[in-house]
């Protein structure tokens, strides 16, 4: 039998932690990337996901774990001083039962967008990605996940910004303080984020979902349904980089059993050293492309999806 110490490589944690980091925020499928890499390499790379080996699988299901969970933690360390807003907001609804500021509302939308990956995500998930996870499935959805791209990039030039509209919306996280109705001021962009309303969270929520198949992006979904519900892009990626926070961590907890394993079996030195990759990447990422969507769009990252997926759909048909 084949020693599953040797099946993982530093090399190799390094570069699929650094492909992790960099695929899982840009709106490009880090699943479908993993399954699209690994199959195109070829060789041991492509026996990475244990090949029948119970302890080799094992040590890679920890090590993608341990690289979502990365990821999660550089987006929690991005958006400290959002994530400190969001959670203040969180138990003053608790406790006041009401919504009445920005945060409090940014709040209740994360929770509400969160319900269907949530919900869908331990039904369905494993059993998706068992039947889609060849290298041809993960082409096919990566070519249509570049479709959605596209079209999300029509929706954004739908959603020119409307004055009117927005007030209306807005209007709704209203407070009462002092007698007279005041307008909670925080930053431009959480303003129009919690202009949302509870059907808008809901249906974003949806979007991501349909990232449970291999090769559509969890960002590019989530984005894309945010132009859907009327955001433009840099409060659309905003917001799907803090919804994803809650769910990498959610799959997270959810593999949790499925990874402890004795100390002998799972090789944690690569598994350590690609969470970092991943980590520090990922942390780049993120602030690379707040800045790249406050003035550009979606569709490099159409055209991308739509030429590598077609290429691989030709190479592993």
């Amino acid at each position: 039998m084949p020693d599953s110490r040797a099946m993982l490589t530093y090399f190799q944690a390094t570069v699929i932690g650094a492909v992790q980091g960099f695929t899982e925020l840009f709106p490009i499928s880090s699943l479908g990337h993993s399954v699209l890499v690994a199959a195109w390499v070829g060789g041991s790379w492509a026996a990475l996901p244990g090949a029948g080996e119970r302890d080799a699988a094992a040590t890679y299901l920890a090590f993608i774990v341990a690289l979502h969970v990365a990821t999660a933690v550089a987006l929690l360390v991005y958006y400290r001083r959002d994530w400190y807003e969001i959670v203040t907001g969180f138990v003053e609804i608790l406790r006041i039962r009401r919504l009445e500021t920005v945060s409090q509302r940014l709040a209740w939308l994360i929770v509400v967008a969160t319900v269907p990956v949530a919900v869908l995500g331990p039904l369905v998930g494993e059993s998706l990605h068992d039947m889609f996870s060849s290298p041809l499935c993960a082409g096919i959805f990566l070519t249509l996940n570049g479709f959605v791209l596209v079209l999300g990039e029509g929706l954004r030039r739908r959603n020119e910004p409307s004055l009117a509209e927005y007030g209306r919306r807005f209007a709704l996280s209203r407070r009462h303080a002092g007698g007279t109705d005041t307008l909670v001021a925080p930053p431009q962009q959480d303003r129009r984020l919690a202009a949302l309303d509870s059907s808008d969270a809901l249906a974003i929520g949806f979007t991501q979902a349909g990232a449970l198949l291999t090769g559509f992006s969890r960002a590019g979904l989530t984005m894309v349904g945010g132009l859907w519900r009327g955001l433009e892009n840099d409060h659309a990626a905003k917001f799907a980089f803090l919804l994803a926070t809650p769910a990498i961590f959610g799959a997270g907890i959810v593999d949790l059993p499925d990874i402890i394993t004795p100390a002998d079996k799972v090789l944690w030195g690569p598994i350590v050293v690609g969470s970092v990759v991943s980590g520090v990447v990922s942390y780049l990422s993120v602030r690379y492309l707040e800045n790249y969507f406050r003035t550009r769009t979606l569709l490099p990252f159409a055209a991308y999806c739509v030429i590598a997926g077609v290429i691989s759909i030709l190479r592993f048909l």
